[in-house]
């Protein structure tokens, strides 16, 4: 199962990003589809970046006010996924971190994670790693 996560991630969406690249360069033609790549990582990084100075405020405030700021730190997580995809190029990649910068997306995202782990827990297949520096 693990193997073919990776093999996905490395090889199937590469391959598939460059096919659509292709063919909207066919489409749009060169410079207009480099325009596009270009667009879609700078307006991705200014969204990644001004939702991210959302999340961390709120993460201060429930800080400044004694709460656990777990569902903030989450978002925290996504947002930085967000960026990462955002700034490689390919169209099947910004449309994951645009999803993932939509307040929206991200709390469907994390209730799907939570169903996740309590039937991992449920289960008692959960397993928990840790490193110790």
């Amino acid at each position: 199962m693990y193997f073919s996560g990776l093999l996905l991630l490395f090889i199937l969406v590469p391959m598939i990003e460059l096919a659509l690249l292709i063919e909207i360069g066919s489409l749009l033609g060169t410079w207009a589809t480099v325009g596009l790549v270009i667009f879609t990582g700078v307006a991705g990084a200014t969204l990644a970046r001004i939702e991210g100075f959302r999340v961390l405020t709120n993460i201060q405030r429930d800080l400044a006010e004694g709460r656990m700021p777990a569902p903030y730190l989450l978002d925290g997580v996504m947002i930085l996924l967000a960026a990462a995809v955002l700034i490689t190029p390919g169209l099947l990649t910004d449309i994951a971190g645009f999803l993932l910068l939509l307040p929206a997306f991200r709390n469907v995202m994390k209730q799907y994670l939570r169903r996740k782990l309590e039937e991992k827990i449920r289960q008692g297949s959960g397993q928990v790693t840790y490193w110790q520096g």
